[in-house]
């Protein structure tokens, strides 16, 4: 399949999707990464009422500038697109001031995107909505690097099945601002603005290497970080 194939397939599909579920609207995060571009535009692309939301935590001046040009782009190009930005900086200072000493700074990374997961339903409520993840293949069932409860909580998961380097090429025909396909990914949960690789050890280019090659010098690594996070992957125990 062909990356234009691809963006009608995809597309077909989060549509007929929401509409035999009859649900009216798509809701999306904002990141200012390439993957939450792709998915906020193949979305917009159906035609259906698509939210799109720019929920700025930490002071990440460049992301966040990236997300809103994103999301100024989607509205010059698609007249079914809306936007709302919902600064969450204080509900999770107030968080943090509530956990005391539970001070984890793991846990507090993870806990924005638990935040940010929750405002997205609560929007998605609002609207006869479903939140739509932006998580690729890599991501979601290579290393499990997401947030269990957070941006690992959605209702659909359109690019689950295309790897880094297919999201890339579906925003170059998709035609997404040149910034951000050229950005360095991150998840942006950290006060110092690491990336993706920096928390990894390995690109995502590395990555997918060593998930379809068993003889890659970086398979090790890989099953190491895989192996840390199947927990996330599996079903949840039950004691029966």
């Amino acid at each position: 399949m062909n990356t234009k194939d691809k963006i009608d397939f995809i597309g077909n599909w989060i549509k007929s999707y929401a509409t035999s579920n009859n649900f009216e609207s798509l809701v999306i995060g904002i990141s200012g990464g390439i993957d939450s571009a792709v998915t906020s535009t193949l979305s917009a692309k159906t035609g259906l009422k698509t939210i799109v939301a720019n929920m700025p935590i930490l002071d990440h001046k460049i992301t966040n500038d990236r997300g809103m040009s994103h999301i100024h782009w989607l509205k010059e190009n698609f007249e079914n697109v809306e936007d709302l930005k919902i600064d969450l900086s204080d509900v999770f200072k107030n968080f943090k001031s509530a956990l005391n000493k539970n001070n984890s700074e793991h846990g507090y990374a993870n806990s924005q995107a638990r935040i940010r997961m929750a405002t997205l339903y609560q929007i998605a409520a609002s609207n006869n909505g479903i939140v739509v993840g932006t998580g690729n293949k890599v991501e979601d069932f290579g290393v499990g690097f997401y947030t269990k409860y957070g941006d690992g909580g959605v209702d659909i998961s359109p690019i689950a099945d295309c790897n880094k380097t297919e999201v890339w090429e579906l925003g170059k025909e998709l035609k997404i601002l040149q910034e951000i396909i050229d950005a360095p990914p991150t998840d942006g949960l950290w006060d110092d603005g690491r990336t993706d690789e920096g928390q990894l050890g390995l690109s995502y280019k590395e990555l997918e290497e060593a998930m379809e090659n068993e003889n890659s010098k970086n398979r090790e690594k890989y099953i190491q970080i895989r192996n840390a996070n199947l927990h996330k992957m599996d079903p949840i125990p039950v004691c029966k």
